[in-house]
């Protein structure tokens, strides 16, 4: 595995029809690995060949303003959303219109999840809401669709691969995460239970945020989180045994260098076995920034006097904190073994060891640095996204100014 990623060298650069799109926000494979899709900043959705780096289609006006996100629902369905609050879902076979749109959100939508076994879609936006859309009952009008949960100051939303919890990350520092997760029912303040809110004593002064995407200098507190939590931690009672049905868990999760300063937790992802989250933080001073993956702890005991927290701090990296204001999306490889982060005008190959073993093979007893494998650069402004295919060795990137750059092994 070492040498297969340590070969990964600049391919090519897709080759755009256009260059008004603007800057690239997201990337996303379709799950056979047959087409590549691109969120653009100026309202254009391009899809590619990445085995011949062919253009296939622009979807030119694909929503009035910022694309931020797109999510294969299967290999021919896809879901795209935007500043414009809206979500479209688009047909492979048919992209000359959309398949229709959804509206529920009130402020910019930036990411989508969807659950394979129930077939819900779920959004997220800055409007602080998640929102669930029933797309077995999709018609040209839209979808039904329900407020599952509401907190202030959201980034990003991820569900684990087997559905089983939700993380929610925001600006103000707190990670959320509900555990048990039953996507059928809307979390309604007091209709759920606090299982546990901690925050570790590296990350005891925080930082709210009236911005979308930096900390201030006012203190967080648990207000920040909105009345569910200001009305419900006196209220939690004290249980033994299994969590319920999506009990909420509110953590302040630990970044080196971040002891006595804020941070805002801009990109989320999860590992593809489900074992570790990847976090990547800025302080609220924008002067640094980190990369950091958690590992689930299973198994912790569920006591509101006592909390542990369920997260643990296991690598970590420090990033080159450039193109401050923008958020920059990473990834894990398809088989869990690789990071692929933005760094600057290139992307890093980040591997948990010097050997690219799996994450539960070489888990430090105290967080210890991630390795870097390989660094790549074939763009001119700062790379905001990475992405690998889910069926071949190859990585994409996008830039600012809009270059789409692909990698693969040359031997």
């Amino acid at each position: 595995m070492t040498s297969l990623y340590s070969s990964i060298h600049p391919a090519d650069s897709v080759n755009l029809s256009t260059r008004t799109h603007g800057a690239v926000f997201n990337l996303e494979y379709s799950p056979d690995g047959s087409v590549l899709t691109v969120a653009c900043e100026q309202t254009e959705v391009l899809l590619f060949d990445p085995v011949s780096s062919k253009h296939i289609k622009t979807l030119s006006e694909a929503h009035e303003d910022c694309v931020n996100n797109i999510r294969f629902l299967d290999n021919r369905m896809f879901a795209t959303c935007s500043d414009d609050t809206t979500i479209a879902l688009w047909d492979l076979r048919k992209l000359n219109s959309k398949v229709c749109t959804l509206h529920g959100h009130t402020s910019w939508v930036k990411n989508i999840e969807y659950d394979t076994n129930t077939r819900l879609l779920v959004t997220s936006g800055f409007d602080g809401n998640v929102i669930i859309w029933d797309t077995n009952r999709c018609t040209e009008d839209g979808c039904p669709h329900k407020k599952f949960f509401h907190t202030r100051f959201l980034m990003r939303m991820r569900l684990t691969p087997d559905c089983s919890k939700m993380l929610i990350s925001t600006s103000s520092g707190y990670l959320l995460i509900l555990h048990e997760l039953d996507l059928t029912k809307s979390l309604e303040v007091g209709s759920y239970p606090i299982l546990r809110a901690r925050r570790t004593a590296s990350t005891s002064d925080m930082t709210s945020t009236s911005s979308d995407t930096r900390p201030s200098s006012s203190p967080c507190h648990n207000s920040d989180l909105g009345p569910l939590f200001e009305k419900h931690m006196s209220r939690s009672s004290q249980r033994e045994g299994a969590s319920p049905r999506n009990s909420l868990e509110v953590l302040t999760p630990e970044v080196p260098g971040e002891r006595d300063r804020g941070n805002c937790i801009t990109s989320l992802q999860l590992h593809p076995k489900g074992w570790a989250t990847l976090l990547r933080c800025s302080s609220n001073t924008d002067d640094q920034e980190w990369t950091c993956v958690y590992e689930f702890q299973e198994g912790a005991p569920v006591r509101q006097v006592s909390p542990r927290c369920s997260l643990r701090l296991t690598h970590y990296i420090e990033e080159a904190n450039v193109g401050r204001g923008y958020i920059k999306e990473l990834c894990f490889s398809p088989d869990g073994r690789m990071i692929a982060s933005p760094y600057a005008y290139g992307i890093r190959l980040l591997g948990f060891d010097s050997q690219c073993k799996e994450l539960v093979d070489c888990l430090p007893k105290k967080a210890g640095t991630l390795q870097v494998i390989r660094s790549l650069y074939s763009h001119k402004d700062v790379v905001l996204t990475t992405k690998f295919s889910p069926t071949h060795c190859q990585i994409a990137s996008g830039c600012l100014s809009g270059r789409v750059s692909l990698y693969q092994p040359k031997f």
